[in-house]
């Protein structure tokens, strides 16, 4: 049971990232070692990161349970994935091609990196437990989440570096950008006022990254029509 359980962790986790690769036709353009390098810009990213956490926002958890969320503090530590949209425009620039392979190979690259980083040691030490647990299902859901959001926020990057963008959309390029950063701050926030279950959770985390990925493909779609890039 739990190898069954496993595996089908695994499949929900991996497939739909095999199936972004496959079917959007990346992979008749050889963009795997592309996607390797974009994974290798997360993984360069995400140790910046954790270098400027571990210098300025030192581990105090111990120390402030008894006060509760120390709101400002978790709004300047998300304040540092700002780094993700500089990592996300570094693989774009270093990527040639079309903007749809462009958008498609940094995103999916760099969400391929982080459910391999985050999320293989979690169901290799927790799925494979002697006890069945929703919350690695939920994990598994949450992960396609995030490779939506995390092509949605590569294209919001790339539509930033057009000059040519519609200058009324780029208010709202520029808007979306904002939020990303503070996006699961915001989420978990929400989520705790509201003491949700986790399946209400997840549901609120996937009906708004689709409202953000619908409003982000309504821009793109217009811009590449314009220039006959699809």
């Amino acid at each position: 049971m739990t190898l069954y359980h496993f595996g089908n962790c695994l499949a929900l986790v991996y497939v739909p990232y095999w199936m972004a690769y496959k079917y959007s036709g990346l992979s008749e353009y050889g963009a795997f070692w592309k996607c390797i390098q974009a994974g290798g810009v997360y993984v360069f990213t995400q140790l910046c990161k954790m270098l400027v956490l571990a210098t300025f926002f030192p581990d105090t958890d111990g120390e402030n349970v008894s006060s509760g969320v120390d709101f400002l503090g978790e709004f300047l530590k998300s304040t540092v994935d700002v780094a993700d949209l500089v990592g996300m425009y570094i693989v774009l620039a270093r990527i040639p091609g079309k903007g749809h392979s462009k958008v498609l190979t940094a995103g999916i690259g760099w969400a391929s990196a982080e459910v391999i980083l985050t999320r293989a040691l979690l169901l290799w030490f927790g799925a494979r437990g002697a006890e069945f647990d929703w919350k690695y299902i939920q994990k598994c859901l949450e992960s396609n989440i995030l490779l939506v959001q995390h092509i949605t926020t590569v294209t919001l990057v790339w539509l930033w570096g057009r000059h040519d963008l519609n200058r009324n959309l780029v208010p709202i390029v520029m808007a979306l950008l904002i939020i990303t950063p503070y996006k699961g701050l915001i989420l978990e926030t929400l989520i705790a006022v509201l003491v949700t279950g986790p399946w209400v959770g997840l549901m609120i985390k996937s009906v708004v990254t689709f409202v953000i990925a619908t409003v982000t493909l309504y821009v793109y779609t217009g811009l590449a029509q314009a220039l006959g890039i699809f």
